[in-house]
């Protein structure tokens, strides 16, 4: 039997390598033996189950409501593909023990997962997928047939996904955005998003279009994940039919991206700071922001010239989710597009971010490219970009430990200030200007993040740290 090892808020794997239903069945079993040894109180002996669109994912999410059904629970269960935060929003709500998601979010198609979702609605924490990792194997796989169980009611069909639409239009002015006729494109990148916005905008003036919306289990080759470089098929056909924005999700819909109407990306960092703009200065909301070590400097500008609080945690949504469970919590974010907010789920979740931004065109009622040339104008140029690179996993500590000792003196033109090395190794200048190293919690890849003051320096950077990769 092959060793599984937990990632940072779950297991994933190749497809039919690793992940095979064998394995699948060991770690829904000691996932059950775990909410079996740790109640919670006030919540029921259930857990909600999706999946994504990816290859047999629908196989094994039947195969864990089976093996959850054998251990004595009740099983939610959705009857076709759906939206993370939608399972995320359902295990809350329906005051289940825990839920779990079936997919590999943005990575590539030859992955699979199986995320762990806590009571409270988000991902479960690191102890947690330690804890259940930890009992795989304990115990023989109980179960029984899914026909069975659904005779015998302790498996459930429900489609989650109206609750959780329903509770992510009360977080903005929905009135507003339904009278306010934006010309509203999403490119799906082929995940479980499609169609979801032409669902929350029916029955208003909106006009929207679904890019990229067909099932294909290969993602149309690219890999899901909201980056400008997943955008040429979406870019190319809104240069045809030009809409006023581009909401971008990726392949569990957990993560927002997004491009200007014409096909023109915007990075995640700007996608980040659009939001909190909008959150701070057009609603007047005001809170503790969280952002992750590798997030764009312009949010600790924004943050300081606001007077807000702002909390820097470690690289993952599962540092951010428990700040957002704090009383005075606003908005937390990271590098990805992985963004949450206040009075809703400690999750993230690309849908509602969605929302946000059309209720910010709503509002402002200009251009997105005026309001983030505003931003710049008021907090100058941030130009951000990522490389990734295939890295072997067991030269990574090496790597770190050398970047970490013998860091260069300065970046660009401006004097080293700080090492962090927190989460791989991140150089920071003293004119804000950073160089981030850091490996991938899922993939034998090795991550170069940037910021610099023009599309010419960030590109400088990201090729020195290309250069600091070579022996």
């Amino acid at each position: 039997m092959s060793t599984i090892k937990f990632g940072t808020d779950g297991w994933r794997a190749v497809i039919a390598e690793d992940f095979t239903f064998a394995n699948v069945a060991r770690v829904a079993q000691a996932t059950a033996d775990y909410w079996s040894a740790h109640p919670i109180a006030g919540t029921e002996r259930k857990v909600v189950i999706g999946y994504d669109r990816r290859f047999l994912s629908d196989r094994f999410a039947q195969l864990t409501a089976e093996v959850f059904v054998g251990n004595d629970f009740h099983v939610v269960l959705t009857p076709e593909p759906t939206p993370t935060p939608s399972i995320s929003y359902a295990v809350k709500h329906l005051h289940a023990i825990g839920g779990v998601m079936i997919t590999a979010s943005h990575n590539p198609p030859i992955f699979n997962g199986f995320k762990l979702k806590s009571h409270f609605g988000g991902s479960s924490d690191a102890d947690t997928c330690k804890a259940v990792e930890a009992l795989i194997d304990k115990n023989p796989v109980r179960s029984l047939t899914f026909t069975e169980a659904v005779r015998l009611g302790k498996i459930k069909l429900v489609d989650v996904r109206p609750a959780h639409f329903a509770a992510i239009k009360r977080l903005v002015n929905f009135p507003l955005i339904a009278k306010s006729k934006l010309r509203v494109a999403h490119d799906a990148l082929f995940g479980v998003g499609a169609g979801v916005f032409e669902t929350l905008l029916a029955k208003t003036n909106c006009h929207v279009t679904t890019l990229n919306g067909r099932y294909d289990v290969l993602f149309g080759g690219i890999c899901p994940e909201p980056l400008p470089k997943n955008y040429v098929l979406g870019g190319a056909q809104l240069r045809k039919n030009p809409h006023d924005i581009c909401l971008v999700t990726d392949g569990d819909s957990d993560r927002i991206g997004g491009m200007d109407g014409r096909g023109n990306p915007f990075t995640n960092q700007q996608i980040i700071a659009l939001l909190l703009h909008h959150l701070v200065q057009n609603r007047g909301d005001r809170g503790v922001v969280t952002k992750t070590y590798n997030t764009t400097a312009m949010v600790d500008k924004m943050c300081a010239a606001w007077h807000l609080p702002l909390t820097e945690v470690g690289i993952g949504f599962r540092f951010i989710a428990p700040e957002m469970m704090k009383p005075g919590a606003l908005f937390g974010a990271e590098e990805s597009g992985s963004v949450g907010f206040a009075h809703h789920i400690p999750e993230r979740d690309g849908l509602a971010a969605g929302l946000f931004l059309l209720e910010m065109l709503a509002m402002e009622k200009i251009s997105v490219n005026k309001i983030w040339a505003k931003l710049e104008k008021e907090f100058g140029p941030h130009r951000y970009g990522r490389y990734d690179a295939h890295y072997p996993l067991e030269k990574r500590a090496a790597l770190m430990a050398k970047l970490q000792a013998n860091p260069p003196a300065k970046l660009l033109r401006s004097k080293l200030a700080k090492v962090d090395a927190r989460d791989g190794v991140k150089f920071v200048a003293a004119d804000s200007t950073w160089l981030m190293l850091r490996g991938s919690g899922t993939e034998p890849v090795l991550r170069i993040y940037a910021e610099g003051k023009s599309d010419a320096d960030r590109d400088k950077l990201l090729k020195l740290g290309r250069s600091l990769l070579v022996d």
